[in-house]
């Protein structure tokens, strides 16, 4: 008998753990995804675009950050996945300028979940240039490399750009993952209330696009 519950157990925790990351129903706006009011020019053309809107201190960004890393290894050829780092403060523009240094180095695909982790596991602290030059400089950065490329106007550039494309946008929160500048989707949405379920949803997205683009 006690065999017989313990199997029935191990079931319904496999059951409850299938439902929980069960592609979410067709998806409905306002339900599942927003639509832009104004849907935003996207490059390159023929490309379908996913735009993740993040900030590195940001806990929910840091739990998407794996997720999104496996399923961008997996994306068909006609999509891409652009990363934009937000700062709704001044004192997060330095983050924004973190990345795209890392993004002229060729450093992102490397160091991307790394800094994820060094925030939010192991409390490092990378706020200002100084701060990120030692710690990537730990991870195989040299310094001055790092820093000519944080202080290049390419990247000061990339920020400011950043910036208004989370006002074009209508960021208010973060992850926050748009697909080809028209449809927004994020755990905050009733159909889609986990990482798993957002990027289900955009799968959706994409096949919505796609379908759109074919003559």
């Amino acid at each position: 008998m006690k065999r017989w519950w313990m199997r029935l157990a191990a079931a319904l925790l496999l059951a409850g753990s299938a439902g929980a990351y069960a592609a979410p129903a067709q998806l409905v706006q306002g339900q599942g995804y927003e639509r832009l009011a104004t849907p935003q020019p996207v490059s390159p053309k023929g490309k379908i675009v996913v735009t993740e809107f993040f900030w590195y201190n940001c806990p929910h960004c840091a739990a998407m950050e794996p997720l999104l890393d496996a399923w961008a290894k997996k994306l068909p050829s006609d999509v891409v996945l652009e990363r934009v780092p937000v700062a709704f403060a001044p004192q997060f523009e330095n983050q924004q300028k973190l990345y795209y240094a890392l993004k002229a180095l060729g450093k992102v695909d490397a160091l991307q979940g790394s800094i994820f982790t060094a925030i939010h596991q192991q409390h490092v602290v990378l706020m200002n240039p100084q701060q990120m030059a030692d710690w990537l400089a730990a991870h195989g950065v040299p310094r001055q490399s790092f820093l000519n490329a944080f202080n290049s106007f390419g990247v000061q550039m990339d920020a400011k750009r950043a910036t208004q494309m989370v006002t074009d946008y209508q960021i208010s929160g973060v992850p926050t993952l748009v697909v080809q500048g028209t449809y927004a989707l994020s755990a905050s949405m009733p159909q889609t209330p986990d990482n798993p379920q957002v990027l289900q949803g955009v799968d959706q997205m994409i096949a919505k696009v796609r379908a759109g683009m074919k003559p």
